[in-house]
C-alpha cells in the first residue's frame, strides 16, 4: 500500500511539473516571439549595433514575460513580498540577458557571423540556453511555492475569519 501511495505521489508531482513546464512554455514562447519581433524591428529601423538591438528586445520581452509568469504560470504562488519577487526576477533576468546576448556577441564579434539570418539563429540559440537558467531560477527563487501547512492555514483563516493558528508541537504524554 505504501509503495502505491509513493507511485501516486510521484505521478501527481510529475503531472504538476509537466503543467508548470507547459505554462512556462506558453509564456516563454510568446516572449520569444516578442523578443525576436522587437529585435528585428530595432535592427531594421534603427542604427543600433546588433547586440544593443538584442538587449533592447530582451528587456521588452522580460517585461512581457514577468506579467505572464506572475499572472498565468505562477498565479497560485506566494504573492507576498512583491518587491523582493520583482527584484529577484530582474536579477535573474539580467543574468539570462547576459547569457542570451553573450551567445549573440560571441557569434557576431568573435566569429563575424552578422547577417540577418545568422543573427536570428544565434539570438534564438541564446534564448534557448538562457531559458534553461531562467526556468530553474524563477521556480526556485522568484515564484516560490507556499509551504503546504501555511497554505492550509491561510485557506482555513478565510473560512473562519480568524487569523491563522500558530503551529504547536505535541508534547509527549508522560505516565
Amino acid at each position: 500500500m505504501s509503495e502505491r501511495r509513493t507511485l501516486e505521489g510521484l505521478r501527481a508531482r510529475l503531472g504538476q511539473l509537466a503543467r508548470e513546464i507547459a505554462k512556462f512554455g506558453v509564456v516563454g514562447g510568446a516572449g520569444v516571439f516578442v523578443n525576436l519581433a522587437v529585435f528585428n524591428l530595432v535592427r531594421e529601423f534603427s542604427t543600433l549595433p546588433v547586440v544593443r538591438a538584442s538587449i533592447v528586445a530582451t528587456v521588452v520581452a522580460t517585461g512581457f514575460n514577468y506579467l505572464g509568469y506572475r499572472y498565468f504560470t505562477y498565479r497560485d504562488r506566494d504573492k507576498q513580498g512583491r518587491t523582493k519577487e520583482l527584484s529577484l526576477f530582474l536579477l535573474f533576468s539580467a543574468i539570462g540577458l547576459i547569457i542570451e546576448n553573450g551567445v549573440l556577441y560571441t557569434a557576431t564579434y568573435g566569429f563575424g557571423l552578422d547577417s540577418q539570418l545568422q543573427s536570428n539563429v544565434f539570438k534564438f540559440a541564446g534564448i534557448g540556453v538562457a531559458t534553461l537558467f531562467r526556468f530553474w531560477s524563477y521556480r526556485t527563487w522568484v515564484f516560490r511555492t507556499l509551504p503546504a501547512r501555511e497554505a492550509v492555514e491561510r485557506a482555513e483563516s478565510f473560512l473562519t475569519d480568524a487569523p491563522p493558528a500558530q503551529a504547536t508541537r505535541k508534547q509527549p504524554v508522560r505516565k
